[in-house]
């Protein structure tokens, strides 16, 4: 559904082959222990995926929302963990990418699979609304401070470079933020809990603290004030990006379901569980929602890459989408594999609980539908 020329098939094949010799393997692991997929990052990175979007000058591969996606797609049927993860790295290479000579060295450097981002835009007291920080840097002869409590930080304690938002020293209103690169080796950066999720248990993605983190200009992002506008360009890489994960849970709940039909017997009958009609609709279900996602997500990339009046609607949408098939498509999967999944010997269970992160994670699905009602009612979003 990707419509993918034959380099970019190359990619993803790089992905997909990786995704089976490492990230599948360490997945069960990664979610029965909650811990950080640390191996299948390292594998990405050896891959040179890291550097998936960062231009071919920097070292990377320099490919867009397309492939991107359809390497989220192969990743998250393999480790949702380790899929969001690389996502929100994607997102902080995007926001590295609009400041390129202040952030070069680290370009190349997760372009060699040696430098993991992601961001740091929740905070405890906006709860889901990211692009309202209530921290307020202080400014010192040319040098900012940074003190903030931010929450659900992806890859927490485990990423090198931070993106950090923050209202501008003065601000009257929390929009008028500024984004900085903080890195693990800057004082003052640290982990405030633990992660402890439903599901994607391997992301890390934990409540961080910065105490009087000091940086000079170079290691701003945006102009100063204008850290709002930056997240508004980087959302449809986090959107496309999130549905993608989603849609790579379903497929991934279809492929365990079809497993189990066509596997498991109803000895007394000698039958296998496909022999029962029931079942055979519920998998062909799965399979149309499954397929109605993915496309929806292509048309949202097509709207991207050929922009025009419609784009940002469909961007709007594809989070929510995928969202809510993911969640359908596993709540049947559990009803289909019935005791074996509730038991939790299948993935299908494991898969149910990581369709549960996109709907809460902002913009939540609530937030969604809110901003999707407004585009259409000719309101303002913000």
């Amino acid at each position: 559904m990707y419509r993918l020329n034959a380099d970019q098939e190359a990619i993803v094949e790089r992905a997909r082959e990786v995704a089976g010799r490492v990230i599948g393997p360490n997945a069960e692991r990664v979610d029965a222990e909650g811990i950080f997929p640390r191996a299948s990052i390292e594998a990405l990175g050896t891959a040179g995926l890291l550097g998936l979007t960062i231009p071919a000058e920097l070292g990377g591969l320099g490919q867009g929302p397309r492939v991107a996606c359809a390497v989220l797609d192969e990743v998250a049927q393999r480790c949702a963990s380790t899929a969001m993860v690389y996502l929100m790295h994607l997102c902080g290479v995007a926001c590295y990418l609009a400041a390129p000579a202040k952030t070069e060295r680290y370009l190349r450097a997760a372009a060699r699979g040696e430098h993991l981002s992601t961001l740091a835009w929740s905070e405890r007291a906006s709860r889901s609304h990211f692009w309202a920080p209530v921290s307020q840097a202080t400014q010192v002869d040319g040098r900012v401070t940074l003190s903030a409590q931010k929450s659900f930080v992806t890859s927490a304690g485990q990423a090198d470079g931070y993106v950090v938002s923050t209202q501008r020293p003065g601000a009257a209103q929390p929009t008028e933020s500024t984004l900085y690169l903080v890195t693990r080796d800057d004082g003052g950066l640290s982990v405030a809990g633990a992660w402890m999720g439903l599901g994607m248990r391997g992301n890390a993605s934990a409540p961080m603290a910065l105490e009087g983190v000091e940086l000079g200009d170079d290691r701003a992002l945006s102009e100063p004030g204008k850290g709002f506008d930056l997240m508004l360009s980087i959302l449809p890489v986090f959107q496309l990006g999130n549905a993608a994960v989603s849609v790579g849970i379903a497929e991934a709940a279809v492929a365990a379901t079809q497993r189990h039909l066509t596997t498991a017997r109803i000895e007394y009958l000698d039958a296998a569980l496909a022999s029962l009609p029931e079942q055979r609709a519920r998998l062909a279900q799965m399979r149309i929602r499954t397929d109605r996602a993915r496309a929806h997500l292509v048309s949202a990339i097509d709207a991207v890459e050929d922009p025009g009046p419609t784009t940002m609607l469909l961007v709007l949408e594809s989070k929510a989408s995928a969202a809510e098939a993911a969640l359908d498509v596993t709540e049947t999967a559990m009803r289909a594999c019935g005791g074996a999944a509730f038991a939790r010997r299948l993935s299908v269970e494991r898969h149910m609980r990581d369709a549960h992160a996109a709907g809460v994670m902002a913009p939540t699905t609530d937030h969604l539908y809110d901003f999707i009602g407004r585009a259409l009612c000719g309101m303002e979003l913000f």
